[in-house]
C-alpha cells in the first residue's frame, strides 16, 4: 500500500452512537519497521504478533471512547469495541475488515497502571527471539520507537491546540501551538499526549473482488482457548 490509510470505527460509551475516522497503520505491535531516520532507541526483536498500531492523541475522542468513559484518558486502557476497514484499490481490489478491542497504550505502560493492557496484549505476542532476554525488552522503549518514528512536524502535533476546541476560547497558547517541530524525544508537552493504540483482533474478513468470476469472502476467527484461527469461504 502506497498510503496505510484505514478507516477506524469506534461506538460513544454513552450515547452508543457510531464514530469513524481514518487513521494510518504503524505496523504490528513489537514489529515496528526499522527507519533510518528513528532517532530512538529501539528494542531487539523478541516478538511478533497480530496486533495492528496507530498513535493518536490523548485528546481525541476515541480514546475516551476506547476506554468507555471519556475522562478516563490519562493512562495506559481501554478494551472498547471497534473495527478497522482497509479498502486496498488498483490491481489489488480486496478489502479487509477486522473486527476486535482496542487498547491504548500511554507513557505509565511500565507502571502498574498499564499491567491490564499488557497482560491483554501479552496473550497475542509470540517470541520469535531469545527467550532470555524478555526481561530486557521494555514496552516504553517500544512506545517512544513510535514516537520517533514519526516526523519531527508530526511529533509536534501531539503539542497543538486542543483538537475540536473553538478558536476563540482560551487555552494554554505558551505550550501549545500550530506548525511546531519536534526533535526531543522526551518533549514534556507532546509525549503526554502522544498514545499508540493497538488492536487485538477477533474477527479477520476479507473480501476479494479482483475477479468477479471468482470473487470470496475469507472469515477468519480467533479462538481464545487454542490460540489458533479458523477460516471460512464465504460467498462475497
Amino acid at each position: 500500500m502506497d498510503s496505510p490509510e484505514f478507516v477506524f470505527s469506534t461506538v460513544h460509551p454513552t450515547t452508543h452512537e457510531p464514530r469513524a475516522r481514518y487513521c494510518i497503520f504503524r505496523s504490528l505491535w513489537a514489529e515496528l519497521p526499522d527507519n533510518s531516520r528513528n532517532p530512538a532507541t529501539r528494542n531487539e526483536r523478541l516478538y511478533e504478533s497480530d496486533l495492528l498500531c496507530f498513535t493518536t492523541d490523548k485528546r481525541m475522542s476515541k480514546v475516551g471512547e476506547l476506554c468507555g468513559v471519556e475522562g478516563l484518558v490519562n493512562g495506559s486502557g481501554g478494551g472498547g469495541i471497534c473495527e478497522a476497514v482497509f479498502w486496498i484499490k488498483g490491481d489489488v481490489m480486496v478489502q479487509w475488515r477486522i473486527k476486535g478491542k482496542a487498547y491504548v497504550i500511554g507513557q505509565d505502560i511500565d507502571s502498574e497502571g498499564g499491567n491490564v493492557v499488557k497482560k491483554e496484549l501479552m496473550k497475542r505476542m509470540r517470541v520469535v527471539g531469545d527467550e532470555s532476554k524478555q526481561e530486557g525488552w521494555s514496552w516504553g522503549r517500544e512506545l517512544t520507537g513510535h514516537f520517533g518514528n514519526m516526523s519531527p512536524g508530526m511529533r509536534a502535533s501531539f503539542a497543538n491546540p486542543p483538537p475540536g476546541q473553538l478558536v476563540n476560547e482560551p487555552y494554554d497558547d505558551k505550550h501549545l501551538k500550530l506548525g511546531g517541530q519536534v526533535e526531543d524525544l522526551d518533549d514534556a508537552v507532546a509525549r503526554a499526549n502522544f498514545r499508540v493504540v493497538v488492536i487485538k483482533p477477533t474477527v479477520v474478513e476479507s473480501v476479494d473482488l479482483k475477479d468477479p468470476e471468482s470473487a470470496r469472502r475469507h472469515v477468519y476467527r480467533f479462538d481464545d482457548s487454542t490460540g489458533v484461527w479458523s477460516h471460512e469461504e464465504r460467498w462475497p
